[in-house]
């Protein structure tokens, strides 16, 4: 497939002007006062339409045809503030407005766009879909660049391993760099060995070759910020292999390479003073006669020696040497992103993803800018207590603490290690699936936190 295809989508909104069909988007309370369009209340009435959230009634004209819909919103619309993505999923295919809604214009926008994605490459039949006219005093376009990057996040997770490799995923990449005019730098296969040994080593044993991914833009001199995504393409387990129920899954293991892309693309296409760095450590983890064993010791690029106890551990290896590598740079802000850990879904589920941190300022940024657009959030220690479990018997730390507990911490500990020069830094351990369907997506591979990042890097720069 194009790299291209990843980044131009057809927009889920009515760019063509004409005429359009009403949608009333009402509380309980609207046809119990009676303040909505006579002719929707009416019919609301005689069909015993309670608007509960999510609910559509469909409105004919006098003549049979379709006139509009009326859309439930619950007796508390702003528990779902993207309630109305189940619209996108439901609407009859045409062309439709808003005409009433206690909701913002940006915010049912958003959540029409972002209920409206759809994974359809491999289908034979593809149907029409419903598409939205943005009200007048949205912001357009920030809400087409928000959809963007969670759609290329998206589509990239989707997207199966046999058609999204190493190979592929550079190819992505260097779509996303030469679309907004980025450079771009990568090392590949044997040339990792000096300088990024861990990378070298988890993905020398696939048929493609593991690489390091590099993407540059902006302007020197403006707030420099690193985003580094673990991009494991897939993940048998290596050696310690996985059980065929827990490999299912494992296409959306570069989720945080996903995440970052989709993330860039943002920035760079709104402009955002700053001087952008993307790093992505690119690898198959599997399994032949010179993978990667347990018990075996390497240096990493910053120095520290590493155990295997664990060749399911991988992602982390990687990370430690793209890590290293950002944070020899200093930037202002350090973000890495990962699908990283089963303890973290365990500790809060697939749909809250957790972030550390030693920057008191910068999670309590974080946490606001969540609650803002609406993409969840929650902050996890970096507790120290648990330093003693990265210790390793014969070199300086373990990919794989023993015992099991606080998986998570102990993932997160282990990364701290190679990041000693940047101040502001913070590891996203994000599942990057939605395991079924909710109202702003349909199920699959999901962005996570990237919206909120975005809203913390503009107004930190504005």
């Amino acid at each position: 497939m194009a790299p291209y295809q990843f980044i131009e989508r057809p927009t889920p909104f009515n760019t063509k002007g004409g005429s359009t069909l009403p949608i009333f988007a009402i509380t309980p309370a609207h046809i119990e006062t009676g303040t909505i369009d006579p002719i929707a209340l009416d019919w609301a009435k005689k069909a015993g339409f309670k608007a509960e959230s999510g609910s559509l009634l469909l409105i004919p004209t006098s003549e049979g045809h379709l006139g509009g819909a009326l859309f439930g919103l619950g007796t508390n619309p702003s528990e779902h503030p993207y309630i109305t993505g189940k619209l996108a999923r439901s609407l009859p295919a045409g062309d439709w407005h808003i005409e009433t809604a206690p909701l913002t214009a940006n915010r049912l926008s958003l959540g029409f766009g972002l209920g409206s994605y759809r994974f359809d490459r491999y289908k034979s039949e593809k149907s029409p879909a419903a598409t939205l006219m943005i009200p007048r005093d949205a912001d357009a376009n920030d809400i087409k660049r928000q959809l963007a990057g969670v759609f290329l996040a998206r589509d990239l997770i989707n997207t199966p391993t046999n058609d999204m490799g190493p190979n592929e995923l550079e190819a992505a990449f260097r779509g996303l760099a030469a679309h907004y005019k980025a450079e771009i730098s990568v090392i590949s296969g044997d040339d990792l060995r000096q300088n990024f040994p861990l990378v070298h080593t988890v993905g020398r044993a696939s048929a493609d070759a593991p690489r390091l991914l590099e993407l540059r833009w902006g302007k020197k001199g403006h707030r420099k910020i690193t985003l580094v995504g673990k991009g494991v393409c897939f993940d048998t387990g290596g050696l310690d292999i996985k059980p065929a129920s827990s490999m299912l899954l494992m296409k959306k293991d570069m989720g945080g390479a996903a995440n970052v892309m989709g993330l860039a693309l943002m920035i760079m296409d709104a402009k955002l003073k700053v001087d952008l760095r993307v790093i992505v450590p690119v690898v198959e983890n599997s399994i032949s006669s010179n993978a990667f064993r347990p018990g075996d010791i390497y240096k990493s690029r910053k120095g520290l020696t590493v155990q295997i106890d664990n060749t399911d551990a991988e992602g982390r290896l990687i990370l430690a040497d793209a890590l290293a590598y950002a944070d020899e740079d200093a930037p202002d802000l350090l973000i890495d992103m990962a699908t990283l850990t089963g303890a973290a879904r365990v500790a809060l589920g697939p749909d809250l993803p957790p972030f550390f941190t030693d920057d008191a300022d910068l999670a309590q940024d974080l946490m606001e800018a969540s609650l803002e657009t609406d993409d969840p959030l929650w902050r996890l220690p970096l507790y120290a207590g648990y330093e003693k479990d990265i210790r390793a018997k014969f070199a300086d730390i373990t990919n794989a603490p023993a015992g099991g507990m606080a998986g998570a911490i102990t993932a997160a500990l282990f990364l701290k290690r190679f990041v000693s020069n940047t101040r502001h830094w913070a590891h996203f351990d994000i599942y990057g699936w939605a395991p079924s369907e909710r109202p702003h997506s349909p199920g699959g591979g999901e962005a996570q936190a990237i919206r909120a990042l975005y809203h913390h890097i503009r107004e930190s720069v504005r």
